[in-house]
């Protein structure tokens, strides 16, 4: 079975197994997800409301569905798959996933920065459904011996916790505001899809370097300042950033801020194709947090990348950026 066809049957076991739970328990589709998923990993039916009839119908599906799954990432792409349903039925419209394609990207830049080292500890301050953060663990070979990761939203940190489990990885997760004090050491590395607006807490705000000197302050500077308060000296910071971060009212601040804190290694800048629209395009932005005798790349690297789907000019475009880590890590 090719890994597509895997995908779309592991997908369909767990679409047949939500739908019931959602017409049985009378919840959301993401709600029923997430208890699809518990039964999934535990084997067995958790909730006692179900009867005997369905409880038969769930068991087989939970069988198909071990008996299929073999492959993480067959997994996490299904998952993935049934959330955006379960998205696009009215539930969490406010909130969309770190797309495969741009997710893939960062965690060959994950890989890039990292080569070579282990035992590291990684933290997304935005985890969300934990796509972002689950698609780099998939990638990285156990070179994380802890990861974090934290979302204000109790549904979607229940989901990120029960897809988690299925995949084998242990993340630790805090159902709270990211912008507020977390209890966790300092990482080695911080990825995110910073979550973009004005942050409604103004005391809380008080507490940053890069809170608005008048009005609202912008929430996605609040995260970039929260995530190198919890870095390690010399520790990456790798996140999709909106386009207009440096072209803002508040620009000034923050790239005094950045200069302060950290060196800016790269930007790359996304196709206009992988998003919606144009206002929402987005770019990574990698900075690394000053520390002593930091080696200091020779220039930032600087990419605009193609379209996803032209194969040629991606490759080349990859070439180009390996160049630039022989030359500078």
């Amino acid at each position: 079975m090719n890994n597509q066809n895997s995908v779309e049957t592991v997908f369909n076991y767990i679409d047949e197994s939500t739908e019931c739970l959602k017409d049985n328990l009378d919840i959301s589709y993401l709600e029923a997800l997430i208890e699809t998923g518990e039964n999934f990993f535990e084997g067995e039916i958790l909730q006692e409301e179900i009867n005997e009839s369905q409880k038969e119908r769930l068991m087989n599906t939970i069988q198909q569905f071990i008996n299929t799954s073999k492959e993480n990432e067959s997994i996490r792409r299904a998952f993935q798959l049934a959330i955006l349903k379960g998205m696009k039925q009215g539930v969490q419209t406010n909130h969309e996933m770190t797309p495969d394609g741009i997710a893939f990207i960062i965690s060959y830049i994950v890989g890039k920065f990292t080569e070579g080292k282990k035992d590291l500890t990684i933290l997304d301050p935005a985890i969300g459904t934990g796509n972002l953060l689950l698609t780099i663990m998939n990638a990285s070979k156990d070179k994380f011996t802890e990861s974090f990761g934290i979302d204000i939203d109790d549904v979607l940190v229940r989901i990120a916790f029960v897809i988690g489990n299925l995949l084998g990885h242990e993340i630790e997760l805090f159902n709270q505001d990211s912008l507020a004090p977390l209890f966790i050491d300092p990482v080695d590395l911080v990825v995110c899809d910073l979550p973009i607006g004005y942050y409604p807490n103004d005391q809380r705000a008080n507490d940053f370097k890069l809170k608005a000197k008048e009005g609202m302050s912008y929430a996605h500077h609040l995260f970039i300042e929260q995530s190198m308060n919890y870095l390690k000296s010399g520790g990456f910071f790798i996140s999709l950033v909106p386009n207009h971060l440096f072209t803002s009212d508040q620009t000034q601040q923050l790239q005094s801020y950045i200069n302060e804190t950290g060196v800016i290694q790269g930007l790359i800048q996304l196709p206009v194709s992988a998003f919606k629209d144009e206002k929402h395009q987005k770019s990574i932005l990698i900075i690394r947090k000053n520390a002593e005798n930091m080696k200091k790349p020779k220039q930032a690297l600087l990419v605009d990348f193609p379209k996803l789907s032209n194969m040629k000019a991606v490759e080349d475009i990859m070439l180009q950026m390996n160049e630039w880590f022989k030359e500078n890590l």
